[in-house]
């Protein structure tokens, strides 16, 4: 909001785990007037009853959802690029089967050209530089910094 000047109408493209921090952004865009796109490798899908909550306030807000296992089409058109980590916490024994299964989907140039032109991009930190580049992390699309600073103050 602080970025764009409002929130309604944009498009906020999830690519990465189907984890809590997702689970917060489904339950809560309709409600701003976002659209979202998510995707996320089979096996690892947001959960199913948060997936039923976010179809439903998607209908009643008259906003849009993607579920895709495709990064590409997550990303085309979204005016907001977001991952967060693919390995929590407790999840540290999974690491070599997830970076396996999360290949394709770290965030670089190359998926932000399917994104709109005034794209930008988000993560809640520490990040990993699978998840995305150097090129992206410290573009002047990236908002990360910005994101860490507001996220102090809500703590």
């Amino acid at each position: 909001q602080e970025h764009y000047g409002g929130l309604n109408g944009l498009t906020i493209a999830w690519i990465g785990d189907g984890n809590n921090v997702l689970h917060s952004i489904m339950t809560s865009a309709a409600k701003l007037r976002m659209h979202l796109r998510i995707a996320t490798p089979r096996g690892f899908e947001p959960d199913l009853r948060i997936t039923k909550i976010t179809e439903q306030n998607s209908k009643e807000y008259g906003t849009k959802l993607l579920l895709t296992t495709d990064p590409l089409e997550a990303a085309d058109s979204a005016n907001v690029l977001v991952t967060d980590t693919w390995i929590s916490m407790g999840q540290e024994e999974e690491k070599k089967e997830r970076l396996k299964a999360f290949k394709g989907y770290q965030i670089t140039m190359q998926t932000a050209k399917s994104a709109a032109s005034n794209w930008t991009f988000l993560h809640c930190l520490p990040r990993k530089p699978e998840e995305v580049d150097d090129e992206v992390f410290y573009s002047p699309q990236s908002l990360v910094f910005q994101e860490a600073e507001n996220r102090k103050w809500t703590i």
